[in-house]
């Protein structure tokens, strides 16, 4: 019995001490493996790590200039714990910031919730963007400031004050961005919209690490292990463009004074040659530590710089629709090449032609002429051709086959395997969207006539415009648009619906526009060309001018659309902006200066600030 009773505490006693050195054993294995902050204050006593950021990809036209390329700039790092006999005025007055500010930031700095990876062991941002004169003062007395460090990074310089819808801009990374991709601390920076964001893991490169060795004071002594453990940076990949910046400038300073776009493309590739929204702004200015307040200013303006005009704008295309029109009418079996309506010039009905000409009119002198009666016509007798059927089933299957048409050249949706930021769907009207207004069997030709002449619910982006016009070029396809010249998008080649053997009859007309019509005053010497002028209602004021076009005529190298709102007649304003990109782009320079002064220094809108 006695030795039972001994055995059973022999028992107790190795299984208490078993958990002290179980105890012992986890609570080690806290601290070294898992608790990292213990970790991370040894390490920080003997080492500092400094981050080591690479060069930025470069990024040059599709001839090769160089157009965005990197400048030096300096961040100043503070580790809290370091910091001991702090002189706050000496050190406010060699940044040259306020006792105020440097209050402020070091409790933002120490706020959990607004940092959520403070610690005082580990590095953390001050101030950033720093240029060489703002830091020039501060390094030569960093001596005097322990805990602070100077860390150099790189900003972004533009060769050119153009293209800053295409470039984008750099702008501090937010929690939400470390969340999703590890590779970013806070205080980094990366691409926030344009090529900079699309193109942001080849462009922005690999950061590296330097190791420095510190004594007990935290003085460096040098590189830990002769920098065995250090990483070298890998610079970011360069990137060339699809645009000739010598093209979007002229574009942009055409456009100067207006509120507008325009979009050039190379039909056969799809590589956008240039795409100008104005009003615009300098890169630059979205740049160091005047980003913020600068693009605060810029969110404000009225006449909204921001947006891309080219990409996120709608508008109803009007009469600039007209040939895409003519070639569904012609593939769906609405008309022949041969087939003649009647118009009466102002007098017509339902909708009434802007223009007096002959009748009865072909479809040659439809398009040079663009008459609205034929177009109406020829959309009523697309979608009716095989009467309506019951509950409109037939009417409705025709109307969808004209829809899945305008889908085929691009319209209605964004391009979604294109690299191209922020863009707008537009819209072609579904059956849903009618049947909601109007009741299943409520609506008919008559009721959505406006959609013949490019009015009504149908809009679309300059982009897309630009695109149908690719397309027309191409006999029937287009390649996706883009920006990445080194990226080929050959292989995304998209077939319309029409048949090949349609589009000769429409180019032949939009030649004629050239030679007989509205653009006639507007040809450029030797060169053959193609186009459609469009004055585009507009409910909010002023029509809007706009232009569509492809040169030369036989084998096609720009296809282009202008847009100037608010500024009335499409050959006044869009057409010869468009015919003075076509020429600069053909010859290499534009000989009509008189033309080329008149455009660019005449203001349509005094809101907009010429730059």
């Amino acid at each position: 019995m006695i030795n039972d009773t001994l055995q059973n505490r022999r028992w107790v006693i190795a299984g208490v001490f078993s958990a002290f050195v179980l105890l012992y054993i986890i609570q080690l294995f806290s601290l070294q493996i898992i608790e990292t902050k213990y970790k991370s204050g040894a390490e920080s006593n003997a080492l500092l790590k400094k981050t080591i950021f690479p060069p930025r990809g470069l990024i040059y036209d599709r001839n090769n200039t160089l157009l965005v390329y990197n400048k030096p700039a300096y961040d100043i790092v503070l580790i809290m714990r370091e910091i001991r006999g702090l002189d706050t005025l000496d050190f406010c007055r060699s940044l040259n910031i306020s006792k105020s500010y440097f209050i402020n930031r070091i409790a933002e700095i120490k706020d959990r919730k607004k940092n959520l990876g403070y610690s005082s062991y580990t590095p953390q941002i001050f101030m950033t963007q720093l240029n060489s004169e703002d830091i020039a003062t501060f390094q030569q007395s960093l001596y005097k400031y322990p805990g602070f460090y100077v860390q150099n990074r790189t900003l972004r310089e533009y060769a050119y004050p153009n293209a800053a819808h295409i470039f984008g801009s750099i702008g501090e990374v937010s929690w939400n961005d470390i969340e999703k991709d590890p590779y970013y601390k806070q205080g980094d920076y990366s691409g926030r919209d344009g090529v900079e964001y699309t193109y942001e893991k080849s462009l922005r490169g690999k950061k590296g690490v330097e190791i420095l060795l510190r004594d007990s004071r935290g003085r460096i002594k040098g590189k830990y292990r002769d920098g065995e453990m250090d990483e070298a940076p890998v610079a970011g990949s360069n990137l060339m463009l699809t645009i000739d910046i010598n093209l979007q400038k002229i574009g942009e300073e055409l456009l100067n004074g207006k509120i507008g776009s325009a979009v050039a493309i190379e039909p056969k590739t799809g590589e956008i040659l240039a795409m100008v929204s104005n009003p615009g702004f300098d890169p630059s200015i979205l740049v160091g530590r005047s980003r913020s307040a600068n693009y605060s200013a810029l969110l404000k303006d009225p006449t909204k710089p921001l947006m891309n005009r080219a990409t996120q704008a709608t508008y109803p295309p009007g009469s600039t629709f007209k040939p895409i029109q003519a070639l569904v009418c012609l593939e769906l079996g609405g008309i022949t090449e041969r087939t003649l309506f009647g118009c009466n010039g102002k007098n017509s009905t339902p909708i009434k032609c802007t223009h007096s000409h002959g009748s009865p009119v072909t479809l040659l002198n439809a398009i040079e002429q663009s008459c609205n009666p034929y177009f109406w016509h020829a959309f009523r007798s697309t979608i009716e051709k095989e009467g309506y059927g019951e509950k409109n089933a037939i009417f409705k299957k025709n109307y969808q086959a004209w829809i899945d048409a305008m889908y085929s050249f691009g319209f209605g949706h964004r391009f979604e395997d294109s690299d191209v930021y922020e863009q707008s769907r537009g819209n072609i009207p579904s059956q849903k969207y009618f049947n909601r207004y109007f009741g299943e069997t409520g609506w008919r030709a008559m009721t959505i006539r406006s959609l013949s002449i490019g009015q009504g619910e149908v809009l679309v982006t300059p982009l897309q415009l630009a695109n149908s016009m690719a397309a027309i070029a191409n006999d029937g396809y287009y390649v996706t648009p883009h920006l990445n010249k080194s990226d080929t998008m050959l292989l995304r080649r998209h077939e319309t619906v029409v048949k090949k053997e349609h589009f000769p009859i429409v180019d032949e007309g939009m030649w004629r526009v050239f030679e007989f019509g509205t653009g006639r005053y507007y040809k450029i010497n030797e060169v053959t060309m193609c186009g459609k002028t469009g004055t585009v209602q507009n409910p909010h004021g002023k029509d809007h001018s706009l232009f569509v076009g492809y040169a030369p005529r036989e084998n096609p190298v720009i296809a282009i659309v202008v847009v100037v709102e608010n500024a009335g007649f499409g050959a006044t304003w869009a057409a010869p902006v468009a015919s003075l990109m076509m020429e600069q782009y053909i010859n290499g320079k534009i000989e009509r200066k008189e033309l080329y002064d008149r455009i660019s220094t005449t203001v349509l809108n005094p809101n907009v600030k010429k730059r």
